[in-house]
């Protein structure tokens, strides 16, 4: 069997940087067993399976160790293949997914996605926690992943977690977050209970970050940078139970996977 198989960086409109997610379009669903392994393989933080399905396409992220339900990076890099390589006439795709339906809409040069948010609620900080990832942050908060908030982008920059211990927190991975210094806010994402250590850019994470510094700043549209070692650009809106993410995306490499 041979499946076409495409690296695309997303969240940048240059190659090595932004995050970069690996697309395999199917015409039917390989076996869990046969994509979770796939996604080792290629070992990066995402790679995502796209099955057509009515006028849309079904969509599903695995890590190099787990499926997920809901993959930011991976679904605008999904969509920039399909709007820009497979189906170029199309102005916008939808996606079935384990997070819903999610609609992905060409806005000049930029792609919107429009996620559900996922506000977070303040918790007791846990010692234990915070000295795995370190720094001293002014609150902590819990969603679908812990949120950090830091007084600094400088704060969050110089953060060096301790992986294995952070790794025990699972499944919840950590956002570390503070407000941004050429952008509204900042943010990093660790996430080693899913084979993640530390990822480029992490579109889901936006679904809790835009709620809170939303409500923070007291603004709708946001601008953020997610400053890991590659770096990524977003560009957000809070609409209430959702939430609009819009970047770029180029693509690096195409090949083939012989099973």
């Amino acid at each position: 069997m041979k499946l076409s198989l495409f690296q695309i960086d997303a969240f940048t409109d240059s190659v090595f940087a932004g995050n970069p997610a690996a697309i395999c379009p199917l015409e039917a669903w390989l076996s869990d067993q046969q994509m979770q392994s796939i996604a080792a393989e290629n070992n990066l933080s995402e790679t995502a399976f796209l099955v057509p399905d009515g006028d849309g396409f079904g969509l599903r992220w695995f890590t190099p160790t787990c499926e997920v339900d809901l993959c930011g990076h991976a679904t605008l890099a999904s969509a920039h293949l399909l709007l820009n390589r497979l189906e170029p006439t199309r102005s916008s795709v939808t996606f079935e997914t384990r997070s819903g339906r999610l609609t992905v809409a060409r806005e000049g040069d930029r792609l919107v996605m429009d996620f559900p948010a996922k506000p977070a609620s303040e918790v007791e900080p846990d010692a234990g926690l915070i000295e795995a990832v370190g720094g001293k942050p002014e609150k902590v908060l819990v969603a679908d992943n812990y949120l950090m908030v830091y007084a600094s982008a400088a704060e969050v920059r110089g953060l060096r977690p301790r992986m294995v211990d952070l790794a025990a927190f699972g499944p919840r991975g950590v956002i570390a977050t503070a407000a941004g210094e050429d952008c509204d806010f900042v943010s990093r994402f660790f996430a080693p209970a899913h084979g993640i250590p530390e990822d480029p850019v992490t579109g889901s994470a936006h679904c809790t970050l835009i709620p809170y510094w939303s409500a923070r700043l007291g603004k709708a549209d946001l601008h953020a940078r997610q400053i890991s070692r590659r770096g990524g650009e977003l560009f957000c809106r809070d609409e209430g139970s959702r939430v609009s993410i819009a970047g770029r995306a180029v693509l690096y490499l195409e090949g083939t996977i012989f099973l």
